[in-house]
């Protein structure tokens, strides 16, 4: 059936395609099935865990029912073109197939979008480091600002973030800074900011009024669960200084800050955030799990065919993957060509816009190698 819609896919994917639909329509009626039944209903979680099921595949099985009418439809304007004579109904039945085909033609993009599998990861708390790289004290001024964006548009989610590690500019902003995000989807909005945000911008400093160009690199880490990365605690080599920044009274005072070097990998690990030495090392240890699982990460990477990466999720973190140009008050993603001209609403956190493109390329090339 899905070949009428000239899809460029072969005939045993097509085969599988509809099975799939096919196979996600019986289990979705099934589970409305079990949901009607009295002792699924005295059972609120059991009741919970089949209403979670039916709403996943919800959407797709909508949809493919919407496509089967259209089918439907499109054999009766073929019969009726084999059938009729009349010149006008004839034109009338061509127009309605070209319409039908049309409309077929975009569900079936749908439904192949629909059917790629979700990154297990998407729903993940996250790790975020942000480092100042090419362009001295303005790289550092505009990780500063990096931060404040991210920060706003985490708060917009109702999302908690938790700063665990932050060494400041000599002028302001920050030489690096890493926090943890705690929110449902958090992975899924923010995976795609890792790599070199590039800034052009005449810096405050500038008697010539100059355009310097800085350099800033984003790293988005999801956060594991301690069932995916298990570290042995022999592993870890742990240490405590004297935090050298803003924490409180006992700051150079109590050795509160915690340096945790995972020996096997040789990731090291510091947290001097909090006043408390445990509450550092809770921290430290969830950045190490976190960096472990992406190291681990990149290593599977490289054993999967380039075939199957695409541009957006490559990981390759020495990318230029978006410009921020103030003169011009123009953003950029280089990634999937989209020019922004809202400058300085980007920069107060509004990047879904952004997201939204990303995560729709993302989509659409995932659906395509599907």
């Amino acid at each position: 059936m899905l070949g009428r819609c000239s899809m460029a896919v072969s005939k045993e994917k097509e085969r599988e395609l509809v099975e799939k639909l096919e196979a996600m329509t019986h289990e979705y009626d099934r589970l409305a099935k079990l949901m009607s039944d009295h002792a699924a209903m005295s059972d609120p979680q059991q009741y919970r865990k089949h209403a979670s099921a039916s709403a996943a595949i919800e959407k797709a099985v909508q949809k493919y029912r919407e496509y089967q009418k259209l089918i439907r439809e499109l054999d009766e304007a073929q019969e009726l073109l084999n059938n009729e004579k009349e010149p006008d109904l004839v034109a009338l039945a061509e127009e309605e197939k070209k319409y039908l085909a049309e409309r077929i033609g975009a569900i079936v993009t749908e439904l192949r979008e629909m059917l790629v599998p979700r990154d297990p990861r998407d729903e993940s708390n996250i790790v975020m480091e942000i480092r100042a790289g090419v362009g001295g004290h303005e790289a550092s001024l505009f990780a500063g600002d990096l931060f404040r964006m991210y920060q706003r548009y985490i708060d917009s989610k109702g999302w908690r973030i938790d700063i665990s590690n932050s060494h400041p500019g000599e002028k302001g902003g920050f030489k690096e800074i890493e926090f943890l995000v705690e929110g449902k989807g958090a992975y899924h909005a923010l995976k795609y900011e890792s790599g070199v945000h590039r800034v052009q911008r005449v810096p405050e400093t500038e008697a010539s009024g100059r355009i310097h160009t800085s350099a800033v690199t984003v790293a988005v880490l999801p956060e594991p669960q301690e069932v995916e990365v298990e570290i042995d605690r022999k592993d870890i080599k742990r240490e405590v200084f004297r935090a050298s920044g803003p924490g409180g009274q006992n700051v150079n005072k109590v050795s509160s800050a915690v340096r945790l070097t995972h020996i096997p990998t040789g990731i090291v690990v510091s947290c001097q955030d909090e006043q408390s030495q445990h509450k550092n090392y809770d921290k430290a240890l969830r950045v190490l799990r976190a960096r472990i699982l992406d190291k681990l990460q990149q290593q599977q990477d490289e054993q999967i065919s380039r075939e199957r990466k695409t541009q957006i999720r490559s990981g390759d973190r020495s990318e230029k993957i978006r410009t921020y140009n103030f003169p011009q008050d123009r953003v950029t993603d280089h990634r999937i060509g989209l020019t922004l001209h809202k400058l300085d609403r980007i920069m107060d956190g509004d990047i879904q816009e952004l997201t939204d493109a990303l995560q729709a390329a993302e989509r659409q090339e995932l659906a395509a190698a599907f």
